[in-house]
């Protein structure tokens, strides 16, 4: 059925020639050119109920319509020149249905057929007629062509796997110009360099980058002097943002970074005390800057967008594997339970039912290291309203796996992290809730995260054995370590003198929360703090 379409313009255009030329043949000269074409308007008739039926044109159905359309052509051609209009539709059909090849051969073959025709049945043509045969032949081929344009279109709109093949072209493309990519792929690194170059030319006491998320802006780096306050910074920077303009407004400014096809960033920062904004010239040096970092905002939106599809493609992956495991993995475990229960209803001895029951725990135990790599898997930030509720999300999870409780205690603002720094601090914050479940034979697990965007801490804190000694088969931590290197995170792994440990990743320059056990009130300017305990 993939050629209904072909077929369907095929028929088409048959009938729009049909109908086009039969005023002209009526008022011709003779019946001939009314017998030509009605015969032609019969060729094409039972060419379209033959390609319907085949759901296919073949190339000896096509030499035989343009055979009959030639010889017709010929024989009507004294009557009316406009006969010549058939010998426009059997290229542009053999294009549709075979190329560039089919329009060469259609053509020859009525090209041959109608020459034939004149020279057998009229003894030649005149000068006139010879000139429409050239014009039209010519017309012929300029539509086949275009059929053929057609035909490659409507193939590749067809083919399920075109968009995978244009896919290969854009990565192939893309590792092509990584090699060309003097300034690296790293959001952050190329936001610095940025606040940097701002820095040098106005000195101030703030400095937030802000780059677009979804409908809003979040806050990829900021430069402040200690305990300076960021105020208003956003709001500036939403406002500059709505209308592409430099923002000024005393002391403090927010400009966009265009890239000339759009906005990558809006810089946003409040004037050092000593300066005077007015013999400073703000305005003009803002609009300079500017015009000189427009190379390296189109930087920045390129990361941006390759850590965007970077993500895309993580998640997408990492759904594959956790359906993967569940239907593949966790089924055939599942299996083996019940053949173990088979087994344990009729013990030979003593011996045999407690090896039978020691195997049917070990499965336990197996189903239930699956069951959270599923969970693992499956849960991402993006999927849930703020990075504290995907974190919420997950230890509710693992809790109601493991029977253990999990408390989690969350101190948000409204604001957002970039998705990848969110990713990040997640899989870190999960592979310590998940190395507590497993390893640390403990009662209780704390969690603390504290998000006040650009800056966050979360802690994870738990009442069992300690550390120990490391395992050289454990990759965790080194993991961990990996990943807040990543986003310019700070990783502190430490035993509790109590008892337990404390794992603690922290972002940005405001000091980190309090211990997790004994959890901080909220800042003066943040969402209220929720503590939430799961059990299962």
């Amino acid at each position: 059925m993939k050629d209904l379409q072909p077929l369907s313009i095929s028929a088409a255009a048959r009938a729009f020639v049909l109908v086009a030329l039969l005023v002209p043949v009526s008022q011709g000269r003779g019946s001939a050119a009314a017998y030509a074409l009605v015969v032609a308007g019969l060729a094409w008739l039972l060419a379209s109920l033959a390609e319907r039926r085949r759901d296919r044109s073949s190339l000896p159905l096509l030499v035989g319509e343009a055979l009959v359309v030639g010889v017709a052509a010929g024989y009507g051609l004294p009557g009316t020149i406009a006969i010549l209009g058939t010998l426009a539709v059997p290229p542009f059909v053999a294009g549709l249905s075979r190329g560039f090849a089919g329009t060469g051969v259609a053509l020859s073959v009525e090209l041959a057929a109608l020459l034939a025709a004149v020279e057998l049945v009229h003894d030649g043509a005149s000068g006139e007629q010879a000139f429409s045969i050239v014009t039209w032949t010519i017309t012929g081929l300029g539509l086949g062509l275009i059929a053929t344009f057609l035909r490659s279109s409507i193939a590749r709109t067809n083919d399920p796997l075109e968009p995978y093949r244009f896919a290969q072209e854009l990565l192939r493309q893309l590792i092509d110009l990584s090699g060309g990519f003097s300034s690296g792929l790293d959001p952050n690194a190329l936001g610095g360099a940025i606040l940097s170059g701002v820095r040098d030319e106005i000195p101030t006491s703030t400095l937030v980058l802000y780059v677009p998320r979804g409908d809003g802006l979040t806050p990829l780096l900021t430069r402040s002097l200690e305990g300076e306050d960021l105020g208003d910074s956003e709001l500036r920077a939403e406002r500059s943002w709505a209308g592409a303009a430099i923002l000024v407004e005393g002391r403090s400014f927010a400009f966009p970074l265009s890239t000339g096809a759009g906005v990558a960033g809006i810089v946003a920062g409040t004037l050092s005390e000593r300066l005077d904004p007015v013999p400073l010239d703000l305005r003009d040096r803002l609009v300079g800057l500017a015009r000189g970092l427009g190379p390296s905002a189109v930087h920045l939106d390129t990361a941006l967008l390759f850590a965007s599809f970077r993500d895309a493609a993580t998640a997408d992956e990492r759904r594959r594997l956790s359906r993967e495991m569940h239907d593949g993995v966790a089924q055939e475990i599942a299996s083996l339970g019940y053949v173990v229960d088979a087994l344990a209803a009729r013990p030979a001895d003593p011996q045999q039912a407690e090896r039978i029951e020691m195997l049917r725990e070990r499965i336990s135990a197996i189903v239930a290291d699956v069951r959270r790599s599923v969970i693992n898997l499956r849960t991402t930030v993006g999927e849930s309203e703020s990075l504290g509720a995907a974190i919420g999300a997950i230890a509710r999870n693992l809790s109601e796996v493991s029977g253990l409780a999990i408390e989690v205690t969350l101190d948000e603002h409204t604001g957002r992290l970039r998705p990848e720094v969110e990713a990040e601090l997640f899989r870190i914050t999960q592979e310590a809730v998940n190395n507590a479940v497993k390893h640390a034979r403990c009662t209780t697990v704390r969690v603390h995260c504290q998000v006040h965007p650009p800056r966050a801490s979360i802690s994870v804190v738990d009442d069992g054995r300690g550390l120990g000694e490391p395992r050289t088969d454990s990759f965790g931590l080194g993991i961990m370590r990996e990943r807040a290197r990543l986003v310019g995170a700070d990783l502190t792994v430490e035993d509790l003198p109590g008892g337990g440990v404390s794992v603690r990743v922290s972002l940005g320059d405001r000091p980190a929360p309090q211990d997790s056990s004994q959890p901080s009130g909220p800042a003066a300017d943040s969402e209220p703090v929720s503590t939430t305990t799961v059990r299962a």
